[in-house]
């Protein structure tokens, strides 16, 4: 099939929209927890951007994509994105060039292990996080990428992901939890030391990142036309819902409607419809985003206040808790109606695709807590973890980074 200009634009455009989420990310964070550690996050989700990149480019494309070894890794075929064609295509998406389709999958791969810095804002060290960003991406997930979007030993199972809710959301929140667990709280942790800074930084944050989401979406369609322009409606409608259910149980809660509740809302849902964006209506996208805004508010209220674990911005939830419901209703409501493509669901006809997609969000949990906490304390035991309690006292953008966010 020959390249396909529009194609090739809208991909373009797509990569464009996913890259600028990744700074995104930072804005969102940096507003929500507290000024002297502002910077922090910024300078974790930017230099992210720059390293995460790069070790695409050598090493993560070809272990996710080239032709698979026996359906766990692919083959070092396309090392150095050698060989990856800039004027013809890869059978993964047979109307634009090679370079466009993995220029595009790079900027998942940045950004998902950066999710987790959400998890550990506040007390990480950044010489940690360097090390972290790079063993997370090549133990898990370059791995569970490949065993589904690279064709491995999952996909051959028959689980769908159209564009990350088991690959990126299961295994950063299930990660987001173990990281929480083993990095311990924060000092005086509660109330007093999670409130927001800049809650105006955090809303362009997640303005940002919900443009953003429209090329993670609808651009992981790999073409313009109808389907991208479904996902596209389906994606902001599972969104606009949660947002609105959180509107509404913070205002239940607290008499006031929350700002911060409603841009955790948006997030929780566009993080929740993306797996199965690609595969279910925007009638189901409505249900969907219902009820991905009770269980990412009530899954917050059971992990940090009754639980008290200091996933500082809520990852597990937001993201984690998400991506398994979003998963799990591709075997619910999937429908090849709309995707050809894609299974249909329990409601389609299909009841074994929901224990399919069981199994996959399955393994993505464990690999992303288990190999989560391995990692962590691997490097616990070398080089350290956590600042020491008097650089948290004096706040991570000073003892790690030597700058202040904000002069007076």
């Amino acid at each position: 099939m020959p390249i396909d200009t529009g194609d090739t634009t809208w991909m373009l455009i797509s990569t464009g929209l996913v890259m600028m989420m990744t700074p995104a990310l930072g804005f969102f964070e940096a507003g929500l927890i507290r000024a002297k550690n502002s910077l922090s996050v910024i300078m974790q989700t930017f230099s992210g951007l720059a390293i995460l990149s790069i070790l695409w480019f050598v090493i993560g494309f070809t272990l996710v994509f080239a032709p698979s070894q026996g359906g766990f890794i692919g083959g070092l075929d396309w090392l150095f994105f050698n060989n990856v064609p800039f004027n013809d295509s890869l059978d993964y998406a047979p109307t634009i060039p090679g370079v466009t389709f993995a220029s595009y999958q790079m900027m998942f791969a940045v950004i998902t292990p950066l999710l987790i810095t959400g998890a550990f804002a506040e007390r990480m060290k950044w010489s940690s996080f360097f090390v972290f960003i790079i063993a997370w991406s090549i133990l898990v997930y370059y791995p569970l990428a490949h065993w589904i979007w690279g064709r491995g030993w999952l996909a051959d199972m028959g689980v769908f992901d159209f564009a990350g809710g088991i690959v990126i959301h299961t295994s950063a929140g299930l990660g987001s939890l173990a990281a929480a667990l083993v990095l311990g709280r924060r000092k005086n942790f509660g109330p007093d030391i999670m409130v927001p800074h800049n809650i105006p930084l955090a809303v362009i944050g997640a303005t940002l990142l919900w443009i953003g989401w429209f090329g993670f979406n609808a651009g992981s369609v790999l073409a313009s036309g109808a389907l991208a322009a479904n996902t596209l409606l389906v994606t902001h409608i599972g969104s606009a819902t949660s947002a609105m259910v959180w509107i509404l149980l913070s205002w239940k809660r607290s008499g006031k409607p929350s700002t911060t509740a409603v841009i955790n809302g948006a997030i929780a849902g566009l993080a929740g419809v993306t797996p199965a964006a690609g595969f279910i209506s925007a009638q189901n996208s409505f249900i969907l985003g219902i009820a991905l805004g009770l269980a990412s508010y009530y899954a917050i209220l059971l992990l940090k206040e009754h639980w008290k674990i200091d996933d500082a911005l809520d990852v597990s939830s937001v993201h984690g808790v998400t991506g398994i419901v979003g998963s799990l209703a591709i075997g619910l409501v999937a429908s090849t109606l709309i995707n050809p493509a894609g299974p249909d669901g329990l409601l389609y006809g299909n009841p074994m695709q929901l224990a399919i997609q069981a199994l996959g969000v399955a393994v993505a949990a464990a690999l992303g807590f288990g190999g989560t906490v391995v990692i962590m304390k691997v490097i616990n035991a070398t080089i350290g973890l956590k600042v020491r309690e008097e650089e948290e006292d004096i706040g991570l953008d000073v003892t790690q980074h030597a700058e202040r966010a904000y002069v007076s």
